[in-house]
């Protein structure tokens, strides 16, 4: 039979059914990311009447027309969650038509749109000045040529099947982060509360011989990231050095980002920091470092950070506050335990969000496959 040729506004059609019933709630908001998955919303919707969001049943596509600032990625993404969400009325949702869903599987158009090549060619097609857009009218005028529905429904197998095994894979890690916490909140209610002021004392090496280049900030994921200051004439002399299993901290925009920025060095090689920062090293040799840093983690730190900061304009946490804070100190044994299942979490965790990535990059591999045997067909 060969390939066929459509266009693909042949086969879907525009939905536009709004919430205006209210049957779904803030709860049920999805964003698209550029991974070109369904994400709950960073959005703050505070006031936004969600009878004018969109309705995205299982099995609806769902895409965001901006393109600007968007990673070179086209933001779509498709329902398979088993469940109806609703999203902005900004977004754009669709399906295959009921009549062309024996000619076109819609997996199969997922995988299509997943394909990098895809992306290059929506964003070389956007248009805008400083906001540039790839509309619902733009993806239909899109000619392509399938293979024949078994041939597709072959290599949509392949695909479920991976997706199927990284799920299962991401729900023993959810299970993992279950033990995890219920383990973290029986030491929250069990074991003696310490201070900050108890538990950590400043130090302050400087990078004296201006060996070490590497200058380093800290974002809100509380990880060391190279620094965007420009340092060009800067005198790194009197930078601050961290060594492996020290903190960095930094006081500033604490309430308004409502996150406390600290990091825990894991390098061997020590970083340079800002002299505006604080470092800080465990005080107590019954203390973990690692384990310190799982509690920064944690929301309540941050929202306890968020408390403490003050009113200026800057939003800061002073040192004085900083060092108020308290936590919890089991014996070491039973923070060496945390620790240790923390590390398994963070790792599976990787392990997880790699095959997220090797499904998206094996999308146009399997839609070559595809169109090539259905030119043998």
């Amino acid at each position: 039979m060969g390939l066929n040729k459509y266009k693909l506004g042949d086969l879907l059609e525009l939905l536009e059914h709004t919430n205006q019933d209210l049957l779904y709630s803030v709860e049920d908001v999805r964003g698209v990311n550029n991974l070109k998955q369904l994400m709950t919303t960073k959005a703050d919707l505070n006031g936004r009447d969600l009878s004018k969001f969109q309705i995205a049943n299982p099995g609806e596509f769902v895409f965001n027309h901006r393109t600007s600032r968007n990673g070179e990625k086209f933001s779509i993404a498709y329902n398979d969650l088993g469940k109806t969400v609703i999203c902005t009325e900004d977004y754009v949702v669709f399906r295959v038509k009921p009549e062309s869903t024996k000619v076109l599987n819609a997996y199969w158009l997922y995988m299509y749109f997943n394909r990098p090549e895809f992306d290059r060619y929506v964003i070389t097609n956007s248009w805008g000045s400083s906001t540039e857009f790839y509309n619902w009218e733009d993806l239909c005028s899109i000619e392509l040529k399938l293979p024949d529905f078994e041939t597709q429904q072959q290599y949509v197998n392949v695909y479920k099947s991976m997706v199927a095994n990284q799920q299962s894979y991401e729900r023993g890690l959810e299970d993992l982060k279950i033990v995890l916490d219920a383990q973290i909140d029986n030491v929250k209610h069990m074991a003696p509360q310490k201070h900050l002021s108890k538990l950590l004392r400043e130090v302050d090496n400087r990078n004296g011989d201006g060996e070490i280049k590497s200058v380093q900030g800290i974002n809100i994921s509380k990880q060391f990231m190279p620094s965007v200051a420009d340092v060009n004439g800067v005198d790194l002399k009197k930078y601050k050095l961290v060594k492996k299993g020290q903190f960095a901290f930094s006081g500033m925009q604490t309430g308004r980002d409502e996150c406390i920025r600290i990091a825990l060095c894991d390098m061997e090689v020590p970083v340079i920091i800002s002299p505006a920062y604080t470092v800080f090293e465990v005080n107590e040799k019954s203390v973990i470092p690692e384990y310190i840093m799982i509690w920064f983690l944690r929301k309540e730190t941050d929202r306890r950070g968020w408390f403490m900061s003050d009113s200026s304009i800057r939003t800061n946490l002073d040192l004085d506050r900083f060092f108020e804070i308290e936590i919890p100190i089991p014996e070491e044994k039973v923070q060496q335990s945390i620790v240790e299942l923390y590390a398994v979490y963070i790792a599976r965790r990787k392990i997880s969000d790699r095959l997220k990535i090797q499904i998206q990059d094996i999308c146009p591999i399997l839609i070559k496959g595809s169109l090539e045997e259905g030119k043998r067909t």
